[in-house]
């Protein structure tokens, strides 16, 4: 973040799309994100730990909290980008990745974010632009609890990880061929 930032301007995205490995590499790229940090929302323990979540016991999913520049890029632009990083018809999954930890949701942090995520998704199924019909839940905000520091930046850490390089490294590169206006 700059120093000439609005602070007035600043707001919160919460995302879950699967692995948030894959949502966070991706968001770290973009204009107008400040950070994105992996973590947990949306279940019934009070800080859970990646243990925790993967047990699927604890109703958390794995999340990606942004903090953006509304000037640099808006709500609208930010769920564009999300529904292009992950299947939202899969119900509890993305792909190998199995469990209610792995379920699609937006964590709408106002009343405005909320009316921009059910109209998203009704032009999404609309539109026809996937076969099934959208599963991601649209969920008022909930505790946010930061995933562990390894999880933090970890594809750019771990690049050779055998899941970063098969998942999230085809995943990046698409969005970066997709989005390249909208990169840092």
């Amino acid at each position: 973040m700059t120093n000439n930032t609005d602070k007035s301007q600043l707001q919160y995205a919460t995302l879950a799309g699967g692995c948030f490995w894959c949502i966070e590499s991706a968001f770290s790229h973009v204009q107008g994100i400040s950070s994105a940090i992996s973590g947990y929302m949306g279940g019934h323990i009070n800080s859970p730990t990646y243990e925790d979540i993967c047990t699927g016991q604890s109703g958390h999913a794995e999340v990606v909290q942004l903090v953006f520049n509304a000037k640099e890029i808006t709500y609208q632009e930010i769920l564009e980008i999300f529904f292009t990083l992950h299947n939202p018809t899969q119900l509890n999954r993305q792909g190998n990745d199995i469990g209610s930890q792995y379920r699609s949701a937006i964590f709408y942090h106002d009343d405005n974010q909320q009316r921009i995520a059910q109209k998203k998704i009704q032009e999404i199924d609309t539109a026809k632009i996937f076969e099934q019909a959208v599963v991601t839940k649209v969920c008022p905000t909930d505790v946010f609890y930061a995933g562990e520091e390894y999880h933090q930046n970890y594809f750019n850490k771990n690049p050779q990880n055998q899941y970063c390089r098969a998942i999230v490294s085809p995943k990046l590169a698409k969005f970066k061929q997709t989005f390249i206006s909208k990169l840092k």
